[in-house]
């Protein structure tokens, strides 16, 4: 039985990896790619991982497998959002498509300096550079 589930979370991790790369690799920009990456390529090492504790069976593999699964958790979001902080603020150029920006209004009401800065350094007209 524990063959089985192993098999199955390796294949599923395997593909859910798979996604991930391919979303780095197709997706228009960085703030999208980010999604892929922190959503999928999580849940592919996550199985892979439970897979690894599945077939040792261990408790000292599966603590570990455990504690490296929510250490994934915890930390990616948290990392995909410091790079979309620090991509928006550099200026990196949103996809063409991106209907909607959030951020931009929220600083023109609550100007942070250091967006400040950047916008006057930049002109106000191409802070975010979605306007498209």
């Amino acid at each position: 039985m524990s063959d089985i589930i192993t098999a199955a979370c390796l294949v599923g991790g395997a593909l859910f990896a798979l996604a991930a790369a391919i979303g780095l690799l197709r997706l228009p920009d960085v703030f999208i790619r980010m999604h892929a990456a922190t959503k999928a390529g999580t849940l592919g090492v996550g199985l892979i991982m439970a897979a690894v504790a599945a077939h040792f069976g261990e408790t000292g593999v599966i603590t570990r497998a455990i504690a490296g699964i929510a250490f994934l958790i915890i930390t990616a979001p948290v990392a995909a959002h410091l790079i979309g902080r620090a991509a928006y603020r550099e200026g990196v150029p949103m996809w063409t498509g991106t209907v909607l920006d959030e951020w931009r209004q929220h600083a023109e009401t609550h100007p942070d300096p250091e967006l400040s800065a950047a916008a006057a350094s930049e002109g106000a007209s191409n802070m975010g550079r979605n306007g498209r």
